[in-house]
């Protein structure tokens, strides 16, 4: 019997940041402090500080002018390893039992390094399809080649970046992924335990609110980041086909930053485009929806679309990747199998009032069932799961 609680240091790509990493990272964080459990935070920032509060510590590490963006708001420092002999430290004085890891990133090498070093039973978790992101980027690189061609070559740099990305998940003991998809295709592929880690959402910051104004007005939403791996292009495809067809009470709010934003603004110029928005104003800028629209086929999970959904905002999303899991058809909101499908459904529903309050009503109530003390409760028996496994390995 283990008489004292499980001590994780957590080395995750994103926490300031405002994507769906770092807002899991920072919901898992105050989750923990708020049963008192030991938990270590390890992340990128623009300055080095460590700060302790109760159970739950944090340590910031400096990212140096070496460090290159991979998006807006991520970044890659290849001197990070600077910093190995102060983590060191702060590890071995925090003495964790297990070491979670987000990703390949900077920070997360870091970790993997540490963990071996350590001898610390290590748990890694998939948040993003880099291989897919990888494709799509490259995409815009080799549009000059015939199609086959090019289908061809986009198909062997997915592949290859799926093979290095796996070699980095066969390392730890248990790897994880939120959704079942990801699941199945991780345990085989990397030879160890799989499980399914869900996220979660503040159904009490993001919830449906009063609003007072134009109702008449249907305001169509997206947050996220707004780069090529999310297929934000399609809104720019939404907003002409509903004007071809004549539906010109709507209001596109496109929310995030990213490297599309200029190629948007200039498709879309009709649309609001108020950046990054966190915390109550995210909420508020939620809750202001009449239809969230979510046309990401890379999705692990979907964040963003939880969030629209504890809104009591009904979500027109694509079938592929986490939504399909999140978004029940019909009932939560609405699952397109392609482009088209996808244009003609958000139309639909910003035509029929009446169906956006029924899906918005299933999707806020679909929504409370998705507790991170329920997330967290399932993430730890998966550290004791891993600790067991090391136990039997000694």
């Amino acid at each position: 019997m283990r008489r004292h609680p499980i001590r994780v240091a957590f080395f995750t790509d994103s926490y300031a940041e405002a994507n769906g990493v770092a807002r899991l990272s920072r919901a898992l964080e105050a989750a923990a402090a708020r049963r008192g459990l030991p938990f270590l935070s390890v992340h990128g920032s623009d300055s080095t500080r460590r700060v302790i509060q109760d159970s739950v510590q944090r340590l910031a590490l400096r990212r140096s002018l070496a460090a290159f963006r991979l998006e807006h708001d991520l970044s890659f420092d290849p001197l990070l390893w600077r910093h190995y002999a102060a983590v060191t430290r702060v590890l071995h004085e925090f003495r964790p039992d297990v070491i979670h890891v987000t990703g390949p990133s900077d920070v997360g090498q870091l970790g993997a390094l540490l963990g071996h070093l350590m001898h610390v039973p290590m748990v890694f978790s998939w948040h993003t399809n880099l291989h897919q992101y990888a494709a799509l980027r490259s995409s815009k690189w080799c549009r000059w080649l015939p199609r086959n061609a090019r289908g061809r070559l986009l198909a062997t740099v997915e592949r290859r970046a799926l093979d290095a990305t796996l070699l980095f998940y066969r390392i730890p003991k248990v790897v994880l992924a939120p959704n079942d998809d990801l699941v199945a295709m991780l345990a085989p592929r990397t030879g160890k335990p799989a499980h399914l880690m869900a996220h979660g959402v503040d159904v009490d910051l993001f919830a449906p609110r009063p609003r007072d104004d134009d109702r008449s007005c249907v305001r169509i939403g997206f947050v996220g980041r707004l780069s090529a791996e999310k297929q934000v292009r399609v809104l720019a495809a939404l907003d002409r086909a509903l004007r071809a067809r004549g539906d010109a009470r709507f209001q596109f709010v496109v929310i995030g930053d990213g490297s599309e934003r200029a190629w948007l603004q200039q498709a879309m110029p009709s649309a609001e485009f108020p950046g990054v928005l966190e915390g109550e104003r995210l909420a508020r800028a939620y809750a202001g929806l009449d239809l969230f629209a979510f046309p990401s086929r890379s999705e692990t999970f979907g964040l963003a679309v939880l969030e629209a959904m504890a809104s009591g905002v009904p979500v027109v999303a694509m079938a592929y990747g986490g939504p399909r899991f999140v978004v029940e058809h019909g009932i939560s909101g609405w699952l397109a199998r392609d482009e088209a499908e996808f244009i003609d459904a958000a139309a639909m529903l910003a035509r029929d009032a009446a169906l956006r309050r029924r899906l918005g009503a299933g999707a806020r109530a679909s929504a409370l069932g998705w507790s991170w003390d329920v997330v967290l409760d399932r993430l730890y028996e998966v550290y004791d799961q891993a600790l067991q496994q090391n136990a039997r390995a000694a």
